[in-house]
């Protein structure tokens, strides 16, 4: 049965074991927030599992240290979003890291792997998923909840183990740990995308004046969407804020009769969405223009996902894992790796993407090491 910890000196009396790893794992909440609400924390030691209650009063000061202490290795699955509830509520980021979905992927077990479906791969053990959408701000918690909980960090010493024989096997541990490693740096310094625009399809159809307006706005969303803790559709949807950006109002008080035919406008707001619709931006001249690609694009595009699928199959590595599409167009589009194909996946790619790049008349700064 799983220990209920919600007094700081309980979980500091815990931390007296001095392990060596943890199963780290979060409840939270993110329905009508910007930030996720961190509700529970769970955490397994190797004979143990302790559920604790972040709601209690200095609970998340008595987390700081656990996560902070590096000589403790936290074993996690896709932890991204666990990553910025602990940063928000306890101002601190787990390190090191291990995310046993980042491993599976590496280890060539699949990519983006679930955790239950990871678990009965290793164990034959099939996980209920019963209470994934439960209110896990309520206290008392259900006995349902707590099993729940405590299931979702009970195996993750299990998977470790296994993955750390598989990735050992095949010499790959420095990758793990440097992707789990930029995860955390990610988490860390997370301002939000530079260009905002670019992964919405509709910023395709405007014309380059057009799309500053749009990355004024989206950018301006962002900033009041962190500061007031809500949900980014709720400032500002991307239907509107690309509406306004093709045909941008006359003057505010067009705006506010724009507003007043639709019923998701922030009519409250009204003012600093002119002002940022009007106000150009310091490094809009560099802006990216997101665009339909061309039928040359498309056959480079072609070309290069080849390359990276053929160099995947050679490291029996998932598809996806070495370097989605998104990644591949920003490197087609600007000849520069980006920070998320660094590393090892440049030293694997670049020998086989350098050619391709290079006949199209961009051309890539030399691969590191």
């Amino acid at each position: 049965m799983p220990h209920w910890i919600n007094t700081p000196a309980a979980l500091d009396a815990q931390l007296q074991r001095r392990p060596t790893r943890i199963g780290l794992d979060t409840e939270f909440v993110r329905e009508r927030t910007f930030w996720p609400q961190l509700a529970l924390v769970q955490i397994a030691l190797e004979d143990d599992v302790l559920l604790v209650d972040p709601l209690a009063p200095g609970m998340t000061d008595a987390l700081r240290p656990w996560l902070l202490d590096t000589s403790i290795t936290k074993v996690m699955h896709s932890a991204s979003e666990d990553l910025v509830a602990f940063k928000v509520a306890c101002d601190a980021l787990p390190s090191p890291l291990f995310d046993t979905q980042i491993a599976a992927a590496i280890a060539g077990v699949a990519a983006g792997i679930g955790y239950q479906k990871l678990v009965e791969r290793v164990t034959g053990i099939v996980l209920p998923k019963g209470e994934t959408r439960s209110d896990w701000l309520r206290r008392p918690l259900s006995e349902s909840q707590l099993h729940y909980a405590a299931d979702d960090v009970r195996y993750l010493f299990a998977v470790h183990d296994m993955l750390q024989a598989e990735l050992a096997a095949t010499g790959r541990q420095g990758w793990v740990e440097e992707d789990c490693a930029r995860f955390v740096e990610n988490a860390a310094h997370d301002e939000g995308e530079r260009w905002p625009h670019l992964s919405m399809r509709s910023a395709q159809f405007l014309d380059v004046d057009a799309q500053r307006r749009l990355v004024r706005l989206l950018r301006w969303r962002e900033v009041q969407a962190r500061a007031s803790d809500k949900p980014r559709s709720w400032i500002l949807d991307n239907e509107l804020s690309v509406a306004l950006a093709r045909t941008p109002p006359s003057d505010k008080a067009a705006l506010l009769r724009l507003f007043d035919t639709q019923p998701k406008a922030p009519r409250k707001l009204a003012d600093a969405v002119w002002q940022a619709l009007t106000t150009p931006l310091d490094d809009e001249a560099s802006m990216p223009v997101a665009r339909n690609a061309s039928d040359g694009d498309k056959a480079q595009l072609k070309r290069l996902q080849d390359a990276v699928s053929a160099r995947s199959t050679e490291l029996g590595l998932p598809d996806g894992v070495l370097a989605s599409r998104r990644y591949l167009e920003a490197l087609q589009e600007s000849g520069q790796w980006p920070a998320a194909l660094s590393g090892w996946r440049r030293q694997q790619l670049a020998p086989a993407l350098d050619p391709i790049l290079t006949g199209s008349g961009l051309a890539p700064a030399p691969a590191a090491g």
